[in-house]
């Protein structure tokens, strides 16, 4: 290997893991902190392709004839678009022959995860096997586990959401778009009670159960079952539906406008950040697990894929005083 892409490739792994890669890191603790997550999405933008597939094979997960099976780092988006400098698709081509040789057909996206989410992602190693998965994800077959750091009390500590979800534009200083609830009923002002609307014509089901695991002031770690999956729904779910955004959540933290998340003075402490630094807090969406059923053409009974968090997000459990659950 080069020296610039072990270079870049060290630097990879020590930004996956939340680590310092600077020589010189600075004495405050909480500019030291705001430097380590800082270089959570920097240093993964920067490196080479080639790089970047290699540390994809590095953590691998599982895999079998049919599947490959990753651990998508935080801060690297599945598509390309506008400002993407580097993502997955890039680098299945480059991660297939590096698995299977030169001749080895290019890998296949089987589901996607936000640029900001960690954890479990299921790639093919041909179209038929992709498409077959697609499938299972449509019919709702494959169970999803997520682990997420919210702020805020879901209330109840257990339920289901059940509210569906539509693309809106918000019309603030700065014009954007958010995914937003667009429920089936609301509160009569007249008598306060529960009257049907109009459905809206763009708006999609979106169910997610959820339940408190661990709780410590102001913060609490919640496990989040989507049993659809709609664009953003755990994060419009949790804020809009449950008033508990994502720890890190920027854009769906407020409504009217993009500004970084408000957070108790308590949890700032113990994060060791100040308020004008949290613009720099991850979000902290973990998938932490995917179950196929049986039957679903792998050859095994069942495929149970589980994925630890990454460290920033450990840390932070830490850091929170929140306990970590134990992993089936």
């Amino acid at each position: 290997m080069f020296g610039r892409e072990r270079k870049g490739f060290e630097g990879l792994l020590k930004a996956w893991k939340g680590l310092n890669c600077t020589n010189e890191a600075p004495k405050n603790p909480v500019l030291r902190r705001v430097q380590e997550l800082q270089q959570l999405t920097k240093q993964l933008q920067q490196v080479h392709p080639n790089v970047l597939a290699k540390a994809l094979k590095r953590g691998i997960l599982y895999q079998n004839k049919e599947i490959v099976v990753i651990n998508k780092p935080y801060g690297i988006p599945v598509h390309g678009g506008p400002g993407v400098k580097l993502c997955i698709t890039d680098v299945l081509p480059i991660l297939a022959k590096m698995l299977d040789g030169m001749k080895a057909e290019p890998l296949h996206l089987c589901h996607r995860l936000d640029k900001e989410t960690t954890g479990v992602m299921v790639l093919a190693r041909d179209q038929d096997t992709a498409h077959r998965i697609q499938e299972l994800f449509k019919q709702r077959q494959v169970e999803k586990r997520y682990w997420a750091i919210c702020v805020g009390s879901p209330k109840p500590t257990e339920g289901l959401v059940d509210i569906p979800i539509a693309e809106r534009k918000v019309e603030s200083s700065q014009v954007h778009v958010k995914m937003a609830l667009a429920p089936n009923y609301r509160m009569s002002e007249a008598d306060g009670k529960m009257i049907r609307v109009r459905r809206h014509r763009n708006a999609y089901m979106a169910v997610t159960r959820y339940k408190v695991l661990s709780s410590s002031r102001s913060c609490f770690l919640v496990e989040l079952n989507p049993i659809t999956g709609v664009k953003h729904q755990l994060r419009v779910h949790l804020a809009f539906g449950l008033g508990c955004p994502i720890l890190g959540d920027h854009k769906y933290s407020h409504w009217g406008k993009l500004a970084p998340q408000k957070l108790p003075e308590g949890t700032l402490r113990r994060l060791g950040l100040e308020q004008v630094k949290a613009r720099h807090l991850p979000l902290h969406l973990h998938a932490c697990q995917l179950v196929f059923p049986k039957g679903s053409g792998s050859g095994e009974e069942k495929i149970d894929l589980v994925c630890k968090p990454p460290r920033f997000f450990t840390r932070s459990l830490k850091r929170l005083k929140l306990e970590f659950p134990e992993q089936e």
